[in-house]
């Protein structure tokens, strides 16, 4: 499910982050899904579980998951977080768009761009799936 690039010069509690986000976001994990723990998560990766727990605490601050005393964590729904994010994606894309166009970028020169981006994703959600 995880997958860590030890050649990523990110520390390894991001990785595993932003791993669960995408598994969370593309809804492989959908809400209510319990993580796994923490300790079979870092027996899994062969990592030190103090890793593990401070990806979930990140993942915990930015709302993708949440904690029950006891029971375990789970996956949030984020729905409203997802809202959120792309709206403010939207927003700085106008910005950068409107940026290009005031220094003479085309709208084929942005279409082939937007074009690229969309390949990068695919090959992005491939590579990490």
């Amino acid at each position: 499910m995880i997958v860590l690039d030890y050649k990523d010069r990110r520390p390894l509690y991001e990785q595993v982050a932003e791993r669960f986000k995408e598994l969370i976001i593309r809804g492989v994990l959908p809400a209510d899904t319990q993580m796994p723990s923490v300790r079979s998560q870092a027996i899994a990766l062969s990592i030190n579980p103090n890793t593990i727990q401070r990806a979930y605490s990140q993942l915990e601050q930015q709302g993708y998951i949440y904690t029950i005393k006891g029971r375990g964590s789970f996956v949030a729904d984020t729905g409203q977080l997802l809202d959120q994010q792309k709206a403010g994606w939207r927003e700085e894309f106008l910005r950068m768009a409107a940026e290009g166009y005031s220094l003479g970028i085309t709208r084929e020169e942005m279409n082939t761009l937007t074009a690229q981006a969309e390949t990068m994703a695919d090959i992005h959600l491939k590579s990490s799936g």
